[in-house]
């Protein structure tokens, strides 16, 4: 390696070549004693990894690991400087619990709701209509000791009586890619019927359409996956980049959704939950086509209707295929629900570097670069 000129810490008369640069500041040194008396500032730069990839927005726990392998390092190592890994990483991409996927106005309002203990009237008993009775996981666990008893699930809705030919809809033959249009939909569905409880609320099915379309790219913006996992993680990053309200299934909930509606009855109906869901939303979108005026969300919501119609047709045709696709769906439910546990065992390790659940104070940026007056 190339010296990086003289050492800027060695005593007056010991002056040797540097060998490393500070990841932080780029200044000089040549050994682990002149980078201890250079002080905290490389370790600022690790920390400030760490911290990068806890309040960022995608879940990935390989980064927080590396990030706080450095960290780690940064403060055990008692050898050379360059087995601390003192070279700067890879910018932060950064997972974060649900608290942190929060927009800072989401949890101001959170918290007044909790101070006031208004929190409870906004979760009235509802149950999703494809659970049967002690099925999933429930939404809201009653305390103490008097619980109150199981809401009833919620009436299926009903199958449409007539389902056109899918040759009917489209001159060309379906795309293979269709399937995985599905997923996205039904993740959606799920994350928005449970945040407006049922969506039959017509004070509330603006929001209810906006949500369900912001959060499905197959619906809203006409996209096209390549694969069950793409579908899923494209409707996931929608909710963990914070863009629609978080729900109370939350997005492995969704995914887990997704893949009991594919599922169906059972080996003798896979698709019979299927129907029911893209019915349902077929309905509901061109009711809410209707509440609204001539424009651009009127035609979104008219291109979204039409998708679920012939997404309807297609499973219809297709029953085959919707096992497959609830498998895919469990599949990638687990590895999210994985990759979280992973996160949180890595932020136990946090904690305990830290001593406590709360970061230390990030600390005030440096001026490296300062114009002096003339």
């Amino acid at each position: 390696m190339e010296p990086a000129g003289p050492c800027g810490f060695c005593p007056v008369g010991e002056t040797r070549d540097a060998r490393y640069t500070c990841p932080r500041c780029n200044a000089p040194y040549c050994s682990l004693r002149c980078y201890r008396a250079h002080g905290p500032c490389a370790e600022d730069f690790y920390r400030d990894q760490v911290l990068g990839e806890l309040r960022g927005r995608s879940a990935s726990p390989s980064r927080l690991a590396s990030a706080l392998r450095r960290l780690r390092e940064q403060r055990e190592t008692e050898d050379e400087p360059e087995a601390a890994g003192l070279s700067p990483g890879p910018a932060p991409g950064g997972p974060s619990g649900l608290w942190e996927r929060l927009a800072p106005a989401e949890k101001a309002a959170f918290e007044r709701l909790l101070s006031r203990g208004e929190a409870g009237r906004l979760l009235p008993p509802w149950r999703p209509w494809w659970w049967g009775r002690g099925d999933g996981p429930r939404l809201v666990e009653a305390v103490g000791d008097a619980a109150e008893p199981e809401p009833e699930p919620a009436r299926p809705p009903a199958v449409p009586a007539r389902i056109p030919a899918l040759a009917s809809l489209s001159r060309s033959p379906a795309s293979p890619l269709v399937r995985f249009q599905l997923p996205n939909v039904l993740f959606a569905y799920a994350h928005a019927l449970a945040l407006y409880h049922g969506g039959g609320d017509d004070a509330l099915l603006p929001d209810f359409c906006a949500t369900l379309l912001g959060v499905s790219g197959a619906l809203g913006a006409q996209r096209v996956f390549a694969s069950c996992e793409e579908a899923l993680q494209a409707a996931a990053h929608v909710l963990e980049a914070g863009e629609h309200p978080p729900g109370p299934l939350g997005t492995r909930g969704a995914m887990r959704e997704a893949s009991r509606i594919l599922l169906g009855r059972g080996p003798a109906d896979h698709k019979g939950y299927t129907l029911a869901a893209l019915g349902h939303l077929a309905r509901t979108l061109g009711r809410a086509r209707k509440q609204t005026a001539a424009g651009e969300e009127r035609d979104r919501l008219y291109r979204a209707r039409k998708k679920c119609q012939y997404l309807l047709a297609w499973a219809n045709e297709n029953e085959a295929a919707l096992g497959p696709l609830a498998a895919d769906c469990a599949r990638a439910h687990g590895a999210h629900a994985a990759a979280a546990e992973e996160v949180a065992a890595l932020a136990g390790e946090l904690e305990r570097l830290w001593g406590g659940p709360v970061p230390p104070a990030a600390p005030a940026p440096r001026t490296l670069i300062e114009e002096l007056p003339g």
